[in-house]
């Protein structure tokens, strides 16, 4: 049997990231519940960052540019398995041992009530995106990146934003 979106099963976690409980995705989104999630910045020798435009059909922020991978962290996985797991799926990028952790962002009603780890990549072999979840991407230098993110107008992910925010003031 396979589990919709909504039906993976996800920690629950309190202020302090501790796991409290375990409930479907869609339940912890309609009641606004704490739980984990990871980014991946993935950049190119040449310095760009892949960047995602997430697709039509997804229930979060559909059509907007975002963060070249991202998830849930599923029940009883690490962020670090999830980030991994991410990179496969979307990218189609085997990537474990060149993963770097960079920072942690506290949940918040802008980023949906999440403990995000944020991680960094580099990766220059051919992309197998996953159509289910990416629409199409494209590889950005970080200056056109800063503009896109300053401009309000651009299709970026809130999320985005404030992760390429805190990224740049590394």
């Amino acid at each position: 049997m396979t589990l919709t979106v909504s039906q993976e099963l996800l920690d629950v976690v309190d202020l302090q990231d501790r796991v409290i409980g375990v409930k479907m995705r869609g339940d912890i989104h309609a009641q606004g519940l704490m739980h984990r999630a990871v980014h991946i910045l993935v950049f190119n020798n040449a310095g760009q960052l892949f960047m995602q435009k997430r697709s039509n059909i997804k229930d979060e922020s559909p059509g907007q540019w975002d963060t070249s991978a991202a998830g849930h962290v599923n029940s009883g996985e690490t962020y670090f398995e999830c980030a991994v797991r991410e990179l496969s799926e979307e990218l189609g990028i085997e990537a474990d041992s060149s993963l770097e952790f960079m920072f942690h962002v506290a949940p918040s009603a802008l980023n949906g009530m999440e403990h995000i780890d944020i991680y960094r990549c580099s990766y220059d072999g051919e992309l197998q995106l996953q159509a289910e979840e990416i629409d199409d991407g494209k590889w950005l230098s970080p200056e056109l990146v800063d503009q896109l993110a300053a401009d309000k107008a651009s299709n970026l992910t809130d999320v985005f934003r404030d992760i390429w925010l805190g990224f740049r003031q590394l």
